[in-house]
């Protein structure tokens, strides 16, 4: 499993000022924490033998999955380091030491995976919440080396943190999510498929109850696909963990999300 990143159309949009961008910061930084606090929980409901189990994505445990949450959040940290001080610090040493990490990490116990997790969340916290104002606006590079602004990396981890926990397979859905964050994550995986060569034209349309969002991707199939559905169930789809089955119009194939 990659680490999620942005895609084109999320990498290039136009920086926001000043003052937009401390608002979105702060707004980011919470949704984040509730996030957190919502995998922690869920993680802390398991057990020994339950963390050992198959999570939703195929050869991964669920201790796989904790694993690589951790992880991720030490990866996002050292990028707050880099737009700290401005010397590069990417995510990772490398792939493979990334790989490991995480298969060593899958081998704990309950009580070990849960330190873990909590220990790099905290990490991660404090590291974001004493950044400079300046330093949001640094360019630092995602996980692929794709270059982007500091602030985009709460979008990733936020993604990270609502996705993965659905991965777990312990009673928590993507219909779960609170609606502002999944209006964001849906955003979020449209851009990640722009300017694919392989992602067929598409319109995406999705109910709110006070909103609708639509959302057309330029492919390589004309006239566009509609698709019509609930939030939940939409993100479900356009990031391959479910089928179309609640959704309306004519849902076409897709390629892997990442």
């Amino acid at each position: 499993m990659a680490d999620i990143a942005l895609g084109a159309g999320g990498r290039n949009s136009p920086q926001p000022a000043a003052a937009q961008l401390a608002h979105q910061v702060t707004a980011q930084l919470a949704a984040i924490e509730r996030a957190t606090r919502r995998l922690l929980d869920t993680v802390a409901e398991l057990d020994d033998l339950g963390v050992h189990r198959p999570s939703l994505l195929p050869g991964w445990s669920r201790a796989h999955v904790i694993s690589h949450l951790a992880r991720n959040a030490d990866g996002v940290s050292n990028l707050l380091i880099w737009a700290r001080t401005g010397i590069e610090h990417p995510m990772y040493a490398s792939g493979e030491d990334r790989d490991r990490a995480i298969t060593a990490g899958a081998a704990r116990n309950h009580r070990l995976l849960l330190e873990d997790l909590a220990a790099s969340c905290d990490r991660f916290e404090q590291a974001a919440h004493t950044l400079p104002d300046t330093a949001w606006t640094a360019e630092i590079a995602d996980a692929v080396g794709d270059p982007m602004p500091a602030h985009h990396m709460l979008r990733l981890r936020l993604l990270e943190v609502w996705v993965h926990l659905v991965d777990l397979d312990h009673g928590f859905d993507f219909a779960d999510i609170p609606l502002p964050d999944l209006e964001q994550l849906l955003e979020d995986a449209v851009q990640q498929f722009g300017g694919r060569p392989d992602v067929p034209a598409l319109s995406v349309e999705v109910d709110f109850g006070d909103h609708r969002r639509t959302w057309d991707l330029r492919g390589t199939t004309s006239p566009p696909s509609r698709v019509r559905g609930a939030p939940g169930p939409m993100l479900g789809w356009l990031l391959g963990r479910t089928g179309p089955e609640h959704l309306e119009g004519d849902p076409p194939g897709l390629p892997e999300w990442l």
